[in-house]
């Protein structure tokens, strides 16, 4: 597969010692590197706590789209359960017009759940926010004028939306973490399915990979090249990657698992993770191995990495960005094409 994609997305983690402000600024520095190195896209998750500076993807990606010429613009994810699609639907479109034609929007559920309190939303209405707001997104794509009712927002009758798109429809792919009821939902609204794995072998995902292509043949829609993202960290050496990424990793997935109830992050566990399981850490040889054989097994099209998970060095993931589109890159084509 001499065809593959590669995106770099992230969340906008904060670095110690800086703010919100310098974190959103750095991301917007480092996508202007990725796309001077030709990386695919670059994906902006949608946070609401303090460790993350994006909680408007689209906005960022508005900056990115002045100072960038050909990387797709995508976020990572938005979470369309506690947003409007109206709304979602005209910032992207705005994106698009800005960008040229490069916006993505990736729509997920959340694995977080802080946007549900901050704007208003009840967490039992979790499934049935989604599975309506991504109805009525999804007949926004067509950009005719939209009739849908539901649930969870106002009726809308004949209701035109602008800006319209150059090319007459935005990029859409839908967020699956692990559900069978995901994989088929996407397939069912002949969508494209970017995989969340962060954590375990990513084989584990492979009946997930089959499950959209053999739904989308049942029901008629047509199965895209899947996507998958995690984790990970690019240095000159394993150990520098490793030792770069673990403190500020720990800090991160610590607090964060205090309220989820996981136990501390143990180094043993980090390391399996990163021998046998979804953490991309490492040289760019080693990171571009891991890639291949992950791509290999699960047969996608696309591969995201993650490439900021707690408080690393601005210095440090700016060179990671560097050896990513530099080296990782086309070290596993070469790898996918021998």
């Amino acid at each position: 597969m001499t065809d593959l994609e590669f995106g770099l997305d992230t969340f906008g983690d904060v670095p110690e010692g800086s703010s919100h402000a310098a974190a959103i600024r750095q991301v917007v520095a480092e996508a202007v590197v990725a796309d001077e190195l030709g990386v695919d896209v670059i994906a902006l998750g949608e946070h609401h706590r303090p460790e993350y500076s994006i909680s408007t993807p689209e906005t960022v990606l508005a900056g990115i789209a002045g100072q960038t010429n050909r990387i797709r613009l995508a976020s990572g994810v938005t979470v369309l359960s506690s947003d409007d699609p109206v709304r979602v639907f005209q910032r992207f479109a705005t994106v698009d017009a800005l960008s040229n034609g490069r916006a993505e929007v990736i729509l997920g559920r959340g694995s977080f759940t802080e946007s549900f309190p901050l704007f208003g939303y009840d967490m039992s209405d979790y499934d049935v926010l989604f599975e309506e707001k991504l109805d009525l997104f999804v007949k926004l794509l067509d950009e005719k004028p939209v009739t849908w009712s539901g649930t969870t927002r106002a009726a809308l009758d004949e209701a035109d939306v602008f800006p319209k798109t150059e090319s007459g429809r935005l990029a859409t792919w839908v967020g699956v973490g692990g559900s069978p009821q995901s994989v088929v939902r996407t397939a069912r609204y002949g969508l494209p399915m970017m995989l969340a794995i962060i954590g375990g072998d990513p084989a584990r995902f492979a009946p997930y990979v089959d499950l959209y292509r053999r739904a989308a043949e049942q029901l008629g829609t047509t199965a895209h090249p899947v996507g998958m993202h995690s984790p990970g960290f690019v240095a000159d050496t394993d150990e520098e990657a490793r030792e770069l990424f673990y403190a500020p990793y720990k800090v991160m997935r610590d607090r964060i698992g205090a309220l989820r109830g996981w136990p501390p992050l143990r180094r043993e566990e980090f390391l399996s993770e990163v021998a046998h399981g979804s953490l991309y850490i490492g040289s760019p040889e080693t990171v571009a191995r891991k890639i291949a054989r992950a791509v290999d097994k699960l047969g996608v099209g696309r591969f995201d990495l993650i490439y900021s998970a707690g408080a690393q060095p601005a210095a440090a993931r700016m060179r990671a960005v560097e050896l990513f589109g530099a080296k990782v890159m086309p070290m596993v084509r070469d790898i996918l094409a021998g």
